[in-house]
């Protein structure tokens, strides 16, 4: 059962008129699951999924889906 989650909105671009991306973290009891990743530009929207497991992932992680894995552990 997915039970944690932690969301983190932030300004991908320069320019971007505002907080427009976002990472959200979606874990169960072991910190496993999924992070997703939403990078918004006024030319393009680009989405990215990494999975989790015991609250790392093996791909190379953005400082903002750190935060959201941290926030949705932690609370």
């Amino acid at each position: 059962n997915l039970q944690k989650v932690g969301i983190v909105s932030f300004k991908a671009f320069q320019e971007s008129g505002g907080d427009h991306s976002f990472a959200v973290a979606v874990l169960d009891a072991r910190n496993n699951a999924y992070v997703i990743t939403s990078h918004y530009g006024r030319e393009a929207n680009r989405v990215y999924a990494k999975p989790i497991e015991q609250g790392k992932s093996r791909y190379q992680l953005s400082k903002e889906e750190i935060e959201a894995i941290y926030k949705a552990i932690n609370g």
